[in-house]
């Protein structure tokens, strides 16, 4: 790396991104705001790994618990799924979940009889609050007259007495125990007695996938017909700037509704959908940047040694404005996530059982005026929060990246 002399001072040649990268150390509101998207975007990553309800869209719903309090404990007694769950590895757990290996029975009190174990269920009133389980049926998922093995012996049909033979009282009670889990709700349940804390996780999760695929397809549209229009100029400008103001005039909400109409609703098409009303701004941007530069020495010489027009583009001109642009796609990624939960409020976004921040705001916005307002505010703030980061991120961005400064 080159070095040049000024006085007694040594100083060393940097590149525009190494010094941006410096400036933005120094600001600590930058380095607070982007350690928190960080943490965010690593946290909606793992997902269900992390997540108390590890269920698919942490969808396990649990009636008898709904409305619970933040820091909530439950008792349950887990009976064995009948319905064997398949075992996913950690890649496919991370992505999709894992299926609940066992039925969840909220449960105040328990206590064993023989071959049975007596509880007491929760929320229930007197007799009805009262059932017993045959402890086979509790730790063994076999349904009845389905073969079964016990210690390498295949019976035709599921014996009990069999079971109770092979495995003894004593081993049965033990294993139902380790059954018998409490359970801490640290932001409650909502109505349907699905955890909140999971649905807020796998919510960023769909927050931060709309805004990063919705803007990276505006960026590829937007980038390129910017860079076109404003550098060959003529009729391909024109014809170019009267569909950005067309799209530009349509309300940029009521395009995104036509659009998923159009494709459906869904959540790969709301990512569609908005990033196909998204590009405009990043034409518009694009093309008055390469205006400003198609006329400079660079791209004169760039010209003269024979490179072709794209190549002049995309290798000379876009590297020059990387800095407008990263300001601007942060302004969309934010857009975008306030677009996404507009439309899952209204119904049109992502659809259930698939939890997003919209959504829950919608299905508990009636609760505000009663005891349970949070099920509504914690995802509102929610979304408050990521936008707030982003938009101050990208005012960060737009200090540092200035070559005046």
């Amino acid at each position: 790396m080159s070095l040049f002399f000024q006085g007694k001072k040594e100083y060393k040649a940097q590149s525009l991104q190494a010094i941006a990268w410096g400036k933005f150390r120094k600001n600590r509101q930058g380095m607070f705001l982007l350690c928190l998207l960080g943490l965010i975007t690593v946290v909606a990553v793992l997902g269900y790994l992390i997540t108390p309800d590890s269920t698919p869209c942490a969808n396990e719903q649990i009636l008898e618990i709904r409305l619970q309090k933040p820091m909530s404990k439950v008792t349950f007694l887990q009976l064995t799924n009948k319905q064997s769950a398949e075992k996913r590895n950690i890649i496919q757990k991370m992505f999709y979940g894992q299926p609940a290996y066992f039925v969840s029975i909220p449960v105040s009190d328990y206590r064993f009889v023989a071959d049975t174990v007596i509880v007491c269920l929760l929320h229930e009133a007197p007799p009805y609050n009262i059932v017993s389980y045959n402890l086979v049926d509790v730790v063994y998922p076999h349904e009845v007259n389905s073969p079964v093995s016990f210690d390498g012996q295949t019976c035709s049909f599921f014996d009990k007495n069999a079971a109770l033979k092979t495995y003894s009282v004593e081993k049965l009670q033990t294993e139902v125990r380790q059954q018998i889990r409490t359970k801490t709700y640290y932001l409650g349940t909502d109505r349907y007695g699905r955890d909140v804390l999971s649905q807020l996780i796998i919510g960023a999760r769909v927050s931060l996938s709309v805004g990063f695929v919705s803007v990276f397809i505006a960026l590829i549209i937007g980038m390129f017909l910017g860079a076109v229009a404003g550098y060959f100029r003529g009729i391909i400008d024109d014809v170019i700037m009267w569909f950005i103001n067309v799209v530009w005039s349509v309300p940029t909400l009521l395009l995104v509704i036509a659009i998923s109409f159009v494709l459906g609703t869904g959540f790969w098409q709301l990512f569609v959908a908005i990033g196909l009303t998204m590009w405009v701004d990043i034409a518009r941007v694009v093309r008055g940047q390469i205006i400003s530069l198609r006329e400079k020495e660079f791209v004169e010489a760039s010209k003269a040694l024979g490179f072709g027009s794209l190549t002049i583009i995309f290798k000379h001109i876009i590297p020059n404005i990387t800095g407008t642009i990263i300001v601007v796609c942060a302004a969309n990624f934010a857009s975008a996530i306030l677009t996404e939960a507009s439309l899952s409020f209204l119904g049109i976004g992502v659809q259930p059982p698939m939890p997003s921040w919209g959504t829950m705001i919608k299905e508990n916005y009636g609760y505000i005026i009663l005891d349970y307002a949070y099920l509504a505010i914690i995802p509102g703030v929610s979304i408050m929060l990521l936008v707030l980061c982003f938009m101050l991120t990208g005012n960060i961005l737009r200090d540092v990246l200035d070559v005046k400064e």
